[in-house]
């Protein structure tokens, strides 16, 4: 299917069933907002990487508008629905601030492999048991789909990007699992160091060597 959306470009990269709180300021997507409540329609949000639009990007929903203030800018909430792939820009669109896209939508197959996936869970909990961070997901552990993990696995913009052009659930699986057998020797290892850097300069207890 193709059709014509109004776009929000950011430099962030927001995955099919992410809820994402938005604080609207510059008066183009202010219109965008108010014009996407009044007709209770979708934008998109393109990934801008390197002072660049990408042609992949994702529809969100309105949720709600939580807060409209004063001078106008809004605090508002989104949920991201599916993938999109921009074919023309929209630059110029009559009696509007805002840019628009022509897109169309990549077929996703979202079959996992369940066992890969616990492989990848377990390998976040560990990562983040070394970083000492706690994070609570709203889902049950076997509900869990890439798209829920893949912005606490470390990866950054470009391999977040990276991730959204992958169009089987089971290659996201695979790429994140990847990524954590990389990561996770370095997490740990600078760990080590900081626990060294923190001896450094105390009285240290050691037994000593005999000769």
């Amino acid at each position: 299917m193709t059709n014509f959306i109004p776009i929000f470009p950011l430099a962030i990269v927001v995955y099919p069933g992410e809820e994402l709180n938005l604080h609207i300021f510059e008066p183009r997507y202010k219109q965008l907002i108010n014009d996407c409540k009044e007709g209770k329609k979708p934008f998109g949000i393109p990934a801008v990487i390197g002072d660049k639009i990408s042609e992949l990007g994702t529809l969100v929903e309105l949720v709600e508008i939580s807060e409209i203030y004063d001078n106008g800018e809004m605090d508002i909430k989104t949920r991201g629905l599916e993938v999109f792939n921009i074919l023309e820009v929209i630059k110029e669109i009559p009696d509007k601030l805002y840019e628009g896209a022509i897109v169309n939508y990549p077929a996703d197959s979202g079959i996992g492999n369940s066992r890969l996936m616990q492989t990848v869970v377990a390998a976040i909990k560990q990562l983040h048991g070394i970083l000492k961070i706690e994070k609570k997901y709203n889902k049950p552990a076997e509900e869990l789909r890439s798209y829920d993990l893949a912005h606490h696995a470390g990866l950054s913009l470009k391999e977040e990007y990276e991730l959204l052009g992958l169009f089987h659930e089971l290659q996201r699986q695979e790429y994140l699992k990847q990524h954590l057998l990389k990561v996770l020797p370095v997490a740990a290892e600078m760990e080590t160091l900081k626990k060294r850097i923190k001896l450094n300069g105390h009285f240290k207890n050691l037994t000593g060597f005999n000769l």
